[in-house]
C-alpha cells in the first residue's frame, strides 16, 4: 500500500513504515479497504496466522490452518482529535480460538491485555492514550457446518496514539501479539508439537 502523494507527509511516512513491515513466515499481512468515516485519512491491513510456516521456496502450506486473524488500522487527522491526544491513531483487532481448557480461565482477559502492553514495550514503540477491551465469545454450531460443536473465541480490541511518525515498532508489536495469540514459539525455536491458540503460559 502506498499513500497518494496528495496525502499529508505524516500519514504517508506512517503508511510506508507499516507497509514494509517484515513478519515471520506464519503471519500473512494484506492490504484491505480501510474505514472511511473515522478520520480524514486511513489505511488498513488484514492478518492471518497459519499453524505452519510455508515450506522453503514454495510460499504455500498444504492444508494450512488459520489459527488467528486480525486487523491493523491507521487513522490520521491533521487537526487531531481530543480522545487521541495526537494526529495519528493505531487501531488493532485480534481474534483467536481458545483451547477448551483455557476458555474458563478468569485471568485470561488480563493475560491477553498483557500480551499487547508487553509487545509494545518490547518493540520500543512510543505511545500514549492506550485503551481497549478483551472479550470471550462462545458459539455452538448446528447442522451441516464444519468445525467443533462448541467453540470459544478471544477477541482483543485496542487503540493507541503513537508519539512518532515512523510506526515500524508499532507494527512489530501487532505482529508480536498475533504470534503470542497463536502460540507460536519464538523465532528460531522449534517445538515437538504445535501449541494451539490462546495458551496463557
Amino acid at each position: 500500500m502506498t499513500a497518494p502523494t496528495t496525502h499529508p507527509e505524516t500519514f504517508r511516512r506512517a503508511v510506508d513504515s507499516l507497509d514494509g513491515l517484515p513478519t515471520r513466515a506464519e503471519i500473512e499481512l494484506r492490504t484491505m479497504r480501510p474505514p472511511q468515516r473515522l478520520a480524514p485519512y486511513s489505511a488498513a491491513w488484514s492478518a492471518e496466522v497459519l499453524a505452519s510456516a510455508p515450506a522453503p521456496g514454495t510460499g504455500e502450506v498444504d492444508d494450512a490452518e488459520v489459527v488467528v486473524t486480525g486487523r491493523l488500522v491507521l487513522l490520521h487527522d491533521p487537526e487531531g482529535q481530543d480522545a487521541w491526544d495526537g494526529t495519528l491513531r493505531v487501531v488493532t483487532f485480534v481474534r483467536a480460538e481458545l483451547d477448551p481448557e483455557h476458555a474458563g480461565d478468569p485471568m485470561l482477559p488480563e493475560v491477553a491485555w498483557s500480551w499487547l502492553t508487553g509487545a509494545l514495550e518490547d518493540s520500543g514503540a512510543a505511545w500514549t492514550a492506550l485503551g481497549g477491551t478483551v472479550t470471550q465469545t462462545a458459539s455452538v454450531r448446528f447442522g451441516d457446518i464444519s468445525g467443533p460443536t462448541h467453540a470459544t473465541d478471544l477477541e482483543l480490541r485496542a487503540s493507541w496514539t503513537p508519539t512518532e511518525e515512523v510506526l515500524s515498532a508499532h507494527g512489530e508489536a501487532f505482529a508480536g501479539v498475533l504470534a503470542i495469540a497463536a502460540g507460536l514459539p519464538p523465532v528460531g525455536v522449534t517445538t515437538l508439537g504445535a501449541r494451539r491458540a490462546g495458551r496463557s503460559g
